[in-house]
This record gives structure tokens, C-alpha cells and sequence, in this order.
């Protein structure tokens, strides 16, 4: 029995990093698991790559989750072909980092579409399934640059906002039998990482190595690092937690 059985989990950006991570712990723990992505034919191939893992479905379902439209249909195809949903993880991400004087209109409100009205979209598409069977789990991807980096004022200001959102939410509907969180990811080890060391002209080893060093587990984190830590909070186990961030850092911010 896994700890997942029954139920259907809803990833967003989950072709690649962190949300395929995090899809490939919810499909071994038993979920038939829903990978909405902008890229379509990438959500499908690794929605195909899930039916290795576990017995439950896989689907792979193209959205811009900026758009209402497009999120409204996406919920809607879970619900037809999944058979419902009870789970959402609000993933998906992008990056437009500048400082403040370079950056332009078009970089802060793409930035702020997807993470920020792309978890508001998506959780307001889910929770009227969540309200009316008085279920539903919602963890909500913030991140440490939460807490301010440079050149990142977009990116920052979003992640933050996730987590003022995770906060109301978990007022909102926790007496609906629905529970809000957020996971606050340090530095992980992914293509988007990888790309950001190629961009400085670092070595993706040398660029982890020197992340590394600056927390005091010495070691980066690996999406399989914030997939525990978001099927926890998503599992009946975390039942009288809501309204929470956890960073999941390596204790980065302990030092910083």
C-alpha cells in the first residue's frame, strides 16, 4: 500500500527539475499523477517515463498557467481522465533575472504570471473539486531568493508573494478539509542551475561545488530532496499543518 493510493496529483512545469522529481515520488508512493507543462509534448514523454515507476495513470497535459482559459481546461481533463483530483503542486517557474535598471516590464510580469497568477489560477480551478469533497492538499514552490537576492527583484518578489498567498489560503480553506503549504527550495541541482552556471562561465561542478560550500550540510540539494519534502506535506500525515513555508536549504539561511 502506498501512501498515495487513490489519489491524483496535479504537478505544474513538471517535465524536467524539481516537478518531474517530485512527480516521479508521487507515482512511486502509489498516485496516478497529472504533469501539466507549457510544453505539451514534453509533459507527455514524461508522463510516459511515470508508468515505470508506479501502477497508477499518467497523464501529460499542455497549459499556460497564466491563462485562465487555458488552466480551466487543464483541471478539467484531470478531473475526465484521472478521475479526480485531490493533490496540486504549484511548480511551474521561470527565471528573467537583471538588476533593478535593466530589468524590463515584460520580465517582471512574465516572472509574476507564472509563479505568482499561475498558483492562484491553478488553486482556484482545484478548489472548487477540493471543497466539494472535502479534500484537497496544496503545496505551493517558494524559494529562498523569497527572503531577497540580487538580481532578482521579480523573481524574489514572486516567491515571496507564494508565500503570503500559502498563508491566506491555509485561513481560507482549512475548514473545508483543505490544507496549504509551501516548500522554499535552496539550491538544487537541475538543468535551470545548470543553465545559470554556463551563464557566469562556471563549470556545472565548479558551480556546485562552490554552492555547496556555502551551507552547513556541505552539499547542494537534489530535486528528490524537495519531492520528500513536498509528499510530506501533501500526505494525511501533515493533517494539522497549513499555512506553512519550509525551506528546505541545507540550512543555507542559518549562515547567510
Amino acid at each position: 500500500m502506498g501512501r498515495f493510493d487513490g489519489r491524483v496529483a496535479v504537478i505544474t512545469g513538471a517535465a524536467r527539475g524539481i516537478g518531474f522529481g517530485t512527480a516521479q515520488r508521487f507515482a512511486a508512493e502509489g498516485a496516478s499523477v497529472a504533469i501539466i507543462d507549457l510544453d505539451e509534448a514534453a509533459a507527455a514523454e514524461a508522463a510516459g517515463r511515470l508508468e515505470t515507476v508506479g501502477q497508477a495513470k499518467a497523464v501529460g497535459i499542455g497549459a499556460d498557467v497564466s491563462d485562465a482559459a487555458s488552466v480551466e481546461v487543464a483541471v478539467e481533463r484531470v478531473v475526465s481522465e484521472l478521475g479526480g483530483i485531490h493533490i496540486l503542486v504549484n511548480n511551474a517557474g521561470i527565471t528573467r533575472d537583471n538588476l533593478l535598471f535593466k530589468m524590463t516590464e515584460q520580465d517582471w510580469d512574465l516572472v509574476m504570471g507564472v509563479h505568482l497568477k499561475g498558483a492562484f489560477l491553478m488553486t482556484k480551478a482545484a478548489q472548487k473539486h477540493f471543497v466539494d469533497q472535502k479534500y484537497g492538499k496544496i503545496v505551493n514552490l517558494s524559494s529562498v531568493s523569497a527572503l531577497g537576492n540580487r538580481g532578482q527583484a521579480n523573481y524574489s518578489a514572486a516567491k515571496m508573494g507564494v508565500q503570503g498567498l500559502t498563508r491566506t489560503l491555509g485561513i481560507e480553506l482549512s475548514p473545508f478539509g483543505i490544507n496549504t503549504n509551501a516548500v522554499a527550495p535552496g539550491f538544487i541541482a537541475t538543468e535551470m542551475t545548470d543553465a545559470t552556471a554556463a551563464r557566469l562561465g562556471l563549470g556545472v561542478e565548479e558551480f556546485r561545488e562552490l554552492n555547496a560550500k556555502n551551507n552547513p550540510v556541505r552539499r547542494v540539494g537534489f530535486p528528490e530532496d524537495i519531492a520528500a519534502a513536498v509528499t510530506f506535506l501533501a500526505s494525511d500525515e501533515a493533517s494539522y499543518i497549513t499555512g506553512q513555508t519550509l525551506y528546505v536549504d541545507g540550512g543555507a539561511k542559518l549562515v547567510s
